[in-house]
């Protein structure tokens, strides 16, 4: 494929009559309704150059993608013109800086823990990131961190996804639970944030329940006060990280009499205290990163409520404000995984070339992953300027969903049988891992409904 006039706004690829998955999702959202930005002018960012082998039917083996983003002339947008290096003019010292500090401490982390997969090792690692103010880079100064804007933390994404960084095992903590004890807790609470950045407390929400996943509000776990504390009954069901965790962000039913959004408040949670009952949920790929959490007349001290009392709605819109943030980083680790995959299958690193089938959808996977990443720098900048997320947010979530499950099944396919017999685990785990892309964090059938009628204005169903 040259390089000549793109026809859509959004992107435009000669693939042989492969769809664009933006267009997936039963015609759900054309790309001629989400738009990349707000101008009419378009600016052209020629992407990367991949040499995949022989026969591709992408003009002999060489793909050139070519993605317009209307734009203001933004910094991110001058910053990709090095298509190689997405962030090359994105505070460069601090970017050095963090390459030298990572390629010194995961040569020796890796030293320590061959295996950098385990719950253990993950937790050595973020006690490394921790110590330089990495693990929380968004964070303050004064609570551990850097002090980053919004921008330059998503660069520090990129550079921790481009060196193969292990995922921090306290992202809930780091993320979510951190920045909203700073924005809403007591001097006694914020205590926490030292034992977060260090894994020395490992934090999860208690959010969904049976009956109430997609529509949170409807929540029954019930707390009713008694002296100086809270008595809490109920259940809390796929809570991540809850096998491990040490602490949780409790939202339960203060108010049964009010408004189902204004009844509600936040409880900062000790998970050894009795009547707390943690029971893993078993998944396909034989891990146990969810629970349930049921809680018997469980005692919270009232001086662990977090904000004022029936406003617990205000406080969760704070943790799930910053969880946007965190759709943009998923976006960067799925296009630096497709990256990964075109490098181990380079026509010159294999003894035996894909096959022409497999070919087309890895690339088709890196294109959406690709754009996947543009949309989230976009969104980024959204939240830097003081404004909302617009559509893109949820185009990420779905879209992410189903191209993570895409790129990992070619993965599986071109692992073959090896994966199969246990010859190749990687593959294997990463496959059935995926499988909870379309469920996890909103299903794709609730992301299409919010698309539907908060994009589309279409009318709601029924």
């Amino acid at each position: 494929m040259g390089t000549g006039t793109d026809h859509s706004p959004l992107a435009s690829r000669s693939t042989g009559g492969s769809r664009l998955s933006f267009q997936a999702a039963s015609c759900l959202v054309p790309t001629t309704v989400i738009p990349i930005g707000p101008d009419p002018l378009p600016r052209r960012i020629r992407l990367t150059d991949w040499t995949i082998g022989k026969g591709s039917n992408r003009n002999k083996s060489l793909f050139r993608l070519n993605i317009y983003r209307y734009s203001r002339g933004s910094d991110l947008l001058r910053a990709l013109r090095d298509t190689n290096d997405p962030r090359s003019d994105m505070t460069s010292a601090l970017l050095e800086e963090l390459r030298r500090f990572v390629d010194a401490e995961l040569a020796a982390f890796r030293r320590d823990w061959p295996d950098v997969s385990t719950w253990e090792a993950r937790c050595a690692w973020q006690r490394r990131m921790a110590r330089e103010g990495w693990a929380a880079p968004r964070w303050p100064v004064e609570y551990g961190g850097r002090g980053l804007g919004t921008l330059e933390a998503m660069a520090v994404e990129d550079v921790f996804a481009e060196k193969g960084c292990p995922v921090l095992p306290g992202m809930l903590g780091l993320k979510n639970v951190g920045p909203t004890l700073q924005a809403h807790g007591t001097d006694e609470q914020k205590r926490h944030l030292a034992a977060i950045l260090s894994i020395d407390e490992v934090w999860c929400q208690g959010f969904s329940e049976p009956g109430a996943g997609s529509d949170l509000a409807g929540l029954r776990t019930r707390a009713v006060r008694d002296g100086d504390d809270f008595v809490v009954n109920g259940q809390k069901i796929w809570t991540s990280n809850g096998i491990y965790a040490t602490h949780m962000q409790l939202l339960v039913r203060t108010d049964p009499q009010a408004p189902k959004h204004r009844g509600i408040s936040v409880l900062l949670v000790d998970m050894a205290t009795p009547g707390v009952e943690v029971r893993p949920i078993r998944q396909i790929n034989g891990g146990a990163e969810f629970a349930e959490v049921f809680f018997t007349d469980v005692r919270v001290p009232v001086a662990n409520l977090l904000g004022p009392l029936n406003d617990g709605w205000r406080i969760t819109m704070t943790t799930l404000g910053h969880e946007r943030a965190g759709v943009a980083t998923f976006a960067a680790r799925l296009e630096q995984r497709t990256v990964d995959l075109l490098e181990a299958n380079r026509a010159d690193t294999r003894t035996e070339p894909l096959g022409p089938g497999l070919r087309d959808e890895l690339l088709d996977g890196y294109v959406d992953a690709r754009v996947l990443g543009l949309l989230g720098r976009q969104m980024l900048e959204r939240l830097a300027g003081g404004q909302q997320p617009g559509p893109e947010q949820s185009v990420i979530k779905l879209v992410h969903s189903e191209v993570s499950q895409r790129v990992e099944s070619v993965q599986m396919a071109i692992a073959g049988a090896a994966a199969v017999r246990g010859e190749d685990p990687a593959a294997a785990h990463a496959y059935l891992s995926a499988r909870s892309a379309t469920i996890a964090a909103g299903t794709t059938q609730i992301v299409k409904n919010i698309i539907a009628e908060r994009v589309l204005a279409l009318p709601r169903n029924g």
